[in-house]
């Protein structure tokens, strides 16, 4: 598509009315193999409100670029609507002629979910114990107590911080091993996801994307088409990561941990989802977003209200 038609599409940003969709399940979806995605009015309300914003900011960025791609990120915690926002945000596009393409994040981890789950949990009880041993907490007593704990899935549970206080100098240096795994490159392979995005930009009409189940057999490329589509939308927790090249509109989804952990329990997600482990790992993804915020080009509260930045530390603070 060449750069006027483009240009001339977007000018009409102020005068944007979002299409009437009869039927929401037909809505194209993202390529996460066995996702469950389910749109609804609240869902719409949202890429309502963003789309107009994000027009106006693709006008500089479809400018500056001589092959007239963008890549737009939907990013934040888990169930905020990334997957379902993205899809509505795409059918705008293509509803616009604009041609766009969904890609999940979550494709990209080094290991299928339930082998990156039993990293995470080796990472934090590894890190615990060597943080008992290195503060001079560690004792055979301790080991054998701790062993019951975790059989029982509690060691990272804090209401037994009281009978066993080096029990909370273990989750400490566990959490410190966690968050250098969640969300790097120990866990995720940033640079095969930005190698993607650099293709894209640089005009490749023919892609590999990988696709990820949840099983050893469940891992495969498929090429992808990628010749008539001029914005890339990326919908992923990770998808405002400075590991992460290229991305020019970072959108960010707010949640609150509670927020997320309800939906999860509504989603076919891997392991236990109300348990303190992912309670834990939801506030340590909750920090990074947090930390990262400040490169979001739209940030969206849960109510659906478009806010600043200053808004939002003020928001997360309260």
């Amino acid at each position: 598509m060449c750069k006027n038609l483009i240009s001339d599409k977007i000018a009409l940003a102020s005068q944007w009315v979002a299409p009437k969709i009869l039927d929401l399940n037909s809505i194209q979806k993202g390529d996460m193999p066995g996702d469950k995605i389910s749109i609804d009015e609240n869902h719409l309300k949202k890429a309502e409100k963003i789309f107009p914003e994000l027009l106006k900011l693709l006008v500089p960025v479809f400018n500056n670029q001589s092959n007239q791609k963008a890549v737009i990120s939907v990013h934040g915690g888990s169930g905020v609507g990334k997957s379902e926002t993205g899809s509505l945000l795409a059918y705008y596009f293509n509803n616009m002629n604009i041609g766009s393409y969904i890609l999940s994040g979550d494709n990209y981890p080094h290991r299928i979910p339930k082998y990156n789950d039993a990293e995470r949990l080796s990472v934090f009880r590894e890190s615990g114990i060597k943080g008992l041993v290195a503060r001079g907490e560690y004792n055979s007593e301790r080991n054998d107590k701790l062993k019951e704990l975790q059989e029982s899935g509690n060691d990272s549970n804090s209401e037994y911080f009281k009978e066993f206080p080096w029990l909370e100098v273990y989750k400490e240096e566990g959490i410190k091993g966690l968050k250098n795994y969640l969300g790097t490159n120990n866990e995720i392979d940033f640079s095969e996801l930005s190698n993607i995005i650099a293709q894209f930009k640089n005009g490749t009409e023919n892609i590999m994307l990988k696709r990820m189940g949840r099983e050893e057999n469940e891992l495969w490329y498929d090429s992808v088409d990628f010749s008539n589509t001029n914005v890339l939308i990326i919908e992923w927790t990770h998808g405002n990561n400075p590991n992460l090249e290229g991305v020019d509109i970072p959108i960010l989804l707010n949640s609150t941990p509670k927020e997320t952990l309800e939906h999860r329990r509504s989603r076919n997600r891997d392991g236990a989802i109300d348990s303190s482990f992912t309670m834990m790992i939801l506030e340590i993804e909750q920090g990074k977003l947090v930390s990262q915020a400040h490169n979001a080009k739209i940030i969206l509260t849960k109510n659906g209200d478009i806010i600043s930045f200053e808004e939002y530390t003020k928001l997360m603070e309260e």
